[in-house]
């Protein structure tokens, strides 16, 4: 038991958009496990070690730089950071449509670059992507957000396939509703949850079968898992963890 609970001992893990939520509890559990993690997010104030903007690609770069020049080789990369900007198709703005794409996919390509080129050449390394189950299935008034998910997806996969011969492994992870505060701001009253939890044929979700809401630890401990050894022959998988909410489709 005491192996498991170390089992990252010693290893560097760099986390993109650990402020709040699914990132903060990612931090917590690579932590609990051994890691030593740094964590990064563009919340954090412009002079502080963790601050990062994924969408600046030189930033990532000179981060990642002094990331391994201070603490050592990055052996993790778990990217997390990304937004939602909900709203109708046709009234997407051009803005919004670029910048949810900046966040959730760019950045994605900006830190698995920089990471996955240093992990190639020591040939060692695991690679994680948050993306959501509304990469794989349609969504009303997210049409920004699942299309930049699902290009973040497609691109770890593509990834995890020309790194799989240097040793390096990629991976997703794709929650459904998950108790964040990104999923509270699309809550309008108390009973919001329990709509999640039921689904609404109106919109023409299908409800969560195991009849609750993710929490942010739940995500995190599949992240910890495909990270671990125990996941050591599992590349460019995509683990969803919503509670049955898409039905796999």
């Amino acid at each position: 038991m005491a192996e498991e609970i170390l089992e990252l001992q010693g290893r560097i893990a760099l986390v993109t958009g650990a402020a709040q939520g699914i990132g903060a509890a990612v931090v917590r559990a690579l932590g609990a496990r051994g890691a030593e993690v740094v964590a990064t997010d563009r919340r954090t104030p412009h002079d502080a070690v963790g601050f990062l903007d994924v969408t600046d690609g030189a930033a990532v770069e000179r981060t990642v730089e002094r990331i391994e020049r201070e603490h050592g080789p990055i052996e993790i990369l778990v990217n997390v950071a990304g937004i939602l900007r909900p709203s109708p198709a046709l009234a997407i703005t051009d803005q919004d449509w670029a910048e949810t794409f900046a966040v959730n996919s760019t950045g994605v390509f900006h830190t698995s670059r920089a990471v996955g080129r240093r992990m190639a050449a020591r040939r060692r390394g695991s690679i994680i992507t948050v993306g959501s189950n509304a990469a794989g299935v349609p969504r009303t008034n997210m049409a920004a957000y699942a299309a930049s998910k699902a290009a973040a997806t497609m691109f770890t996969r593509c990834l995890g396939l020309e790194l799989a011969a240097e040793g390096v492994r990629c991976n997703l992870v794709s929650p459904g509703s998950t108790d964040t505060e990104m999923q509270r701001a699309l809550w309008s009253d108390d009973s919001a949850e329990q709509r999640v939890i039921d689904g609404d044929p109106g919109s023409y979700r299908v409800g969560i079968p195991l009849g609750r809401i993710a929490s942010p630890d739940d995500v995190a401990e599949a992240v910890v898992f495909l990270v671990s050894d125990r996941a050591r022959h599992i590349t460019m998988h995509d683990l969803y963890v919503d509670g049955g909410a898409t039905l796999r489709a």
